[in-house]
């Protein structure tokens, strides 16, 4: 009788793609999941770390969604969009920022984070350089490496309102630069780039040959300035990219709608893209942003100004803590103080990282480290919050600092 074949031993496991292994998990994505884990243990948080409105979606949009839904809106709709949105979109881009795009230079994408991704994975080969202003928007680095291209970071200059200097941009150009990547106002610093910047990297982008993706997330929230779009430069279709999102404006963070206004090369390859990962953004959504886009805009101008009182607020308490300096911000919804006085310590954090954990274990207030954003001196702090939250969260932040002076 034959003898029992053994079973083979089994193959190992086939390993991660290497791109998986370029990116890592969202710093701010670590801070709410440790956040969530307190209140499920039934701490009481003031959370300064969300980088999301407190308002609900204004009546009319959602309004418009239940509309569609009931209407029995649900299925699927061009890759690109609904027309109406598209022709919103561009309406609406000429409206706020004085652009001249027609519908059909517009992409309708789920959130404006992918709006980004598309057009990165679209320019950016393996190898290529993109600039980026730091502090910088945690996903920008991931984004750029996870298409094989290197992030060059550009330091912004903080004692100037974390300007950014042109003479610095065009330093950084190398023949392997690809692309430039702006963010206006900017995430983490609320930082307002000056229009003659715009202008100036336009030019250094055609003199060049050079992309420039301009991340319009906060545009609306200016504070001492107008709105202001570098799509609205003479000549500036054929070289610009803008990634436009209705999350913040609109206060639809979950409806997950955002677009692109790009070259017809530029977009006909992010649509191609598109219609291989998630097709059409959700259609009941893009009915409530055709409604948020050309609907009454008083939501946001109210909205607006109760950020500039919250903003002012957060900002004098900031200052007033020994230790620490905060600039005025001049859009989005963020302070970026920096902490650098209250680190190293012998008793006290050694980094941001540290500092906001401890702040989180011990007084319970959530706040990004600034190692997120590519600096090592300071904090994220949203004022996405009600004035008492801020000033509870002020008050803890205070006591916090005192034992580490």
């Amino acid at each position: 009788m034959a003898a029992a074949r053994k079973p083979d031993s089994p193959a190992p496991t086939p390993p991660l793609a290497a791109r998986a292994a370029r990116i890592g998990v969202s710093a701010t994505s670590a801070v709410l999941a440790e956040a969530d884990r307190l209140r499920a243990q039934g701490r009481e948080l003031v959370d300064f770390g969300v980088g999301e409105p407190d308002f609900p979606t204004p009546e009319h949009i959602r309004e418009a969604g239940m509309a569609a839904l009931r209407a029995g809106f649900t299925r699927y709709t061009p890759t690109s969009g609904i027309a109406e949105l598209r022709a919103a979109v561009a309406l609406a881009h000429a409206r706020d920022f004085g652009s001249a795009y027609a519908p059909a230079d517009a992409l309708v994408t789920v959130g404006g984070k992918q709006a980004l991704f598309n057009a990165v994975s679209v320019l950016v080969e393996r190898g290529d350089e993109v600039i980026l202003p730091a502090p910088y928007w945690v996903s920008f680095v991931d984004q750029i490496r996870y298409a094989g291209g290197d992030p060059i970071l550009v330091p912004t200059r903080e004692e100037r309102g974390f300007a950014l200097d042109l003479a610095d941009i065009e330093r950084a150009v190398t023949p392997r630069t690809r692309l430039i990547l702006l963010n206006s106002p900017a995430n983490p610093s609320g930082a307002l780039l000056a229009p003659e910047l715009f202008a100036g990297v336009l030019d250094l982008c055609r003199r060049r040959g050079l992309w420039l993706l301009s991340d319009e997330c906060y545009a609306q929230f200016v504070y001492d300035d107008h709105p202001y779009s570098v799509a609205a430069e003479p000549e500036a279709r054929d070289r610009v990219i803008i990634a436009g999102s209705l999350s913040k404006a609109y206060v639809m963070t979950g409806w997950r709608i955002g677009y692109a206004l790009a070259p017809p090369p530029v977009l006909a390859a992010m649509l191609k893209l598109q219609s291989h990962s998630t097709s059409n953004a959700t259609s009941f959504a893009q009915k409530a942003a055709v409604a948020a886009l050309t609907g009454t805009q008083a939501p946001l101008a109210a909205m607006l100004v109760e950020f500039r009182r919250r903003r002012d607020l957060i900002v004098q308490g900031l200052r007033a803590i020994p230790g620490v300096r905060c600039v005025l911000p001049r859009g989005a919804f963020y302070a970026y103080p920096n902490i650098a006085a209250l680190l190293g310590r012998p008793s006290g954090p050694k980094t941001t990282l540290e500092f906001s954990a401890r702040l989180l274990q011990e007084q319970g207030v959530v706040t990004v480290p600034g190692e997120a954003f590519g600096t090592t001196e300071h904090i994220r702090c949203a004022y996405a919050a009600s004035e008492a939250a801020i000033r509870e969260g002020l008050r803890r932040l205070a006591a916090f600092c005192a034992l580490l002076t």
